[in-house]
């Protein structure tokens, strides 16, 4: 048996590489979200699999992530049927705070991350709380948002060795991503029983932190996590990006304690509702919506979605018609 979780980040590439490489016999499960973003790479492989009504679809309705009570759930149920979300339910895990500039967003967004108890439910924000941002650049692009956040939770000091590379500044004790594949850097991973293990590669999305900066050997070691400890030579640097907010896109397939999301008013078609849909799905305890009331209902509103003109799902529906 073969089980894919996260079916719709999968592209028509990948799925028939997949399928090349299962034996004839083997039972496959996919299990993913088609209402989420569809994959970067061409198709989309679970979409169509599901339209095509060929192959038996079981759909989950049970909530395990939040309490079925969950404001985070009735607004994420809310949003994907294009309904307003509740935003003024008092004592709510859903939180919305209407402010009107970009500057001014990017303002509360670090004075709520660096005075946790006021708004978050959290003293530990390094930890648990994730900043989510629809784009790259801009005031409140993922770039920007990450050197400001670096500054205010992790400044520099003394006790910390930091190292240039490129237009990042990493430092001990900053959270990063990492962002491509690497099957090759080596880890190892203490036990609770007083053991260790060991093993190889980083991937595609993995979180974690600077531990140390090793001057001398040119390299420096993060910890991810789920405790693995990895060493990165400089030469490897590209690899690794802050991760105080990381995009929307990025998040896909993970989950957090606290996400907090900036909404502006850029017009954009790619500011849609399942990215919308994406980013609070991501929260398990709270979700903390910062800007402005009439940019997070234009996303709700825009239910466009990028029209991918494949052959899958006529193909799989003239498969079944033949019996095949």
């Amino acid at each position: 048996m073969v089980i894919v979780d996260e079916m719709s980040m999968v592209d028509a590439a990948l799925m028939n590489a997949l399928l090349k490489a299962i034996p004839v016999g083997v039972r496959l499960i996919l299990v993913g979200d088609a209402d989420q973003l569809p994959s970067v790479g061409a198709g989309d492989v679970l979409r169509d699999i599901i339209s095509s009504n060929t192959l038996r679809v079981v759909r989950l309705d049970e909530i395990f992530r939040q309490a079925q009570s969950s404001m985070i759930v009735t607004n994420a149920h809310r949003i994907n049927l294009g309904s307003a979300p509740l935003l003024d339910v008092p004592g709510s895990d859903f939180l919305f705070e209407d402010v009107a500039s970009q500057d001014r967003i990017l303002e509360r967004i670090l004075q709520v991350c660096t005075r946790p108890g006021e708004v978050l439910a959290t003293s530990e924000p390094l930890l648990d709380v994730q900043v989510l941002a629809p784009m790259k650049k801009g005031v409140l692009g993922v770039y920007n948002i990450n050197a400001k956040l670096q500054a205010a939770l992790n400044p520099p000091a003394p006790h910390k060795k930091e190292h240039i590379s490129g237009d990042s500044i990493f430092r001990e004790g900053d959270r990063i991503m990492q962002m491509k594949n690497n099957y090759k850097v080596e880890w190892r991973r203490r036990l609770p029983n007083g053991t260790s293990e060991d093993g190889t590669g980083a991937f595609n999305g993995d979180l974690g932190t600077i531990h140390q900066i090793h001057e001398t050997d040119r390299s420096l070691s993060v910890i991810f996590d789920d405790d693995r400890l990895a060493v990165f030579d400089y030469t490897h640097l590209d690899e690794l990006e802050l991760a105080y907010c990381i995009s929307i896109h990025k998040s896909q397939g993970s989950e957090f304690p606290i996400v907090i999301l900036p909404m502006f008013g850029a017009a954009s078609p790619m500011m849609t509702r399942n990215l919308l849909y994406t980013a609070i799905t991501r929260a398990k305890r709270q979700v903390v919506c910062i800007g402005r009331r009439d940019a997070l209902m234009s996303m709700v509103s825009n239910n466009r979605t990028d029209r991918r003109y494949t052959a899958l799902c006529y193909r799989l529906s003239e498969l079944k018609e033949l019996g095949v």
